[in-house]
């Protein structure tokens, strides 16, 4: 939880309430999968993201927005085929621009650190994907070149666990 989201796994019960996002082209347009053609390919993302969590104790969770309760989006960690633990959000158009990405992918980092002892988080942005670099600098990772993924280049950025990184929670 952060001071205006709450964060928590997917349930069967989210699909239909996320797919609108996933399936909208401006939300998905620097996202690996792009936009979900139709409900199936988010069910089948959603089961993903539940295996994930099964396996890794962490996955991408449901982003709600406390003041609402809407669900806005997704945000958290996944391992990816390289053995690297990925961050990584997305977040419905309506709710861009408020500070709510920085805000759950900050959390899901102390996550890593913190609690799950990872010792560095990897997170692509495409070049073009101005908000996403933003939030990754903000967040104090580092940029560390450029990778083909998804047959496009992306930005490589690193945070690295260190004692500053990891908030004390009496601060």
């Amino acid at each position: 939880m952060t001071p205006r989201l709450l964060l928590r796994p997917f349930t069967p019960s989210d699909v239909e309430i996320v797919h609108p996002i996933y399936a909208d082209p401006d939300v998905m347009r620097y996202v690996a999968t792009g936009a979900m053609a139709d409900i199936a390919h988010t069910r089948r993302l959603l089961d993903d993201y539940t295996d994930h969590q099964l396996r890794h104790g962490y996955s991408f969770w449901a982003v709600i927005e406390q003041v609402s309760g809407a669900l806005i989006g997704d945000a958290g960690l996944y391992r990816t085929p390289a053995g690297e633990v990925e961050l990584g959000y997305t977040l419905g158009s309506a709710w861009w621009g408020r500070g709510y990405a920085t805000e759950a992918a900050g959390a899901w980092l102390r996550v890593a650190f913190r609690d799950l002892g990872v010792d560095e988080v990897v997170a692509l942005a495409e070049p073009a994907n101005t908000g996403s670099l933003h939030v990754l600098e903000k967040l104090g990772m580092r940029r560390s070149g450029e990778r083909l993924a998804f047959g496009r280049p992306h930005v490589v950025f690193r945070g690295q666990r260190t004692v500053a990184s990891i908030p004390s929670r009496t601060r």
